[in-house]
């Protein structure tokens, strides 16, 4: 932990708290496309059914304060698409520009890295120059906007995605190792803790 600050891999007890944080994208915002905030116990459902396979990622205060979360999920379901996924990141108003964002992010990659991901594609609802400055500063670029794709408070939104390759395209790619099959490893450790060094800078 690093300034009082730490990223650790989330649970499924923590779903009041991410609902806290997610709720106002859905309820003010068009950064989300959801309508209605997911209750705590369907968030805790999202969160105990993601960590079998994909990272989903906190990060907390000292006290244990979640400031914001971050997870992977598949792009699709079928098999040509095992080596891929889809990010999404928010972060508590609270707690924004103090690298929260970063911090999560740097995690996630290598984490994803690590369990063998090639592709990862992250969807913004445009206007956001904050995730846009976000997904710039990890080297994604923006590989195709869909105009007008969600209709939300009143207005018609671009979405853009955003893509970055994970690691080298081989023939015969091995197929990702389950994030459950890393739990208590030293590589799973190294990962989360890549995080905290953007506090330091």
């Amino acid at each position: 932990m690093t300034d009082g600050y730490g990223i650790r891999l989330a649970e499924p007890a923590d779903a009041p708290a991410l609902r806290d944080v997610y709720a106002p994208f859905v309820e003010a915002t068009p950064i989300s496309f959801e309508v209605e905030v997911p209750t705590a116990a369907e968030l805790a459902e999202r969160v105990e059914s993601t960590l079998w396979e994909y990272p989903w990622l906190v990060c907390e205060t000292a006290a244990g304060d979640v400031l914001g979360y971050a997870a992977a999920d598949a792009l699709r379901s079928t098999p040509p698409y095992a080596w891929t996924v889809e990010l999404s990141v928010y972060v508590a108003a609270e707690a924004h520009g103090e690298g929260v964002g970063s911090a999560l992010y740097a995690s996630l990659l290598e984490t994803l890295a690590v369990q063998g991901y090639r592709n990862a594609y992250a969807v913004v609802t445009l206007p956001n120059p904050a995730s846009v400055a976000l997904h710039e500063r990890f080297d994604f670029e923006p590989v195709g906007t869909f105009p007008a794709a969600g209709f939300k408070q009143g207005e018609w939104h671009d979405i853009q995605w955003w893509y970055r390759q994970l690691a080298a395209l081989s023939a015969d790619p091995d197929p990702p190792t389950p994030l459950s099959a890393l739990r208590g490893t030293p590589e799973l450790e190294r990962a989360l803790e890549t995080g905290e060094a953007e506090f330091d800078g």
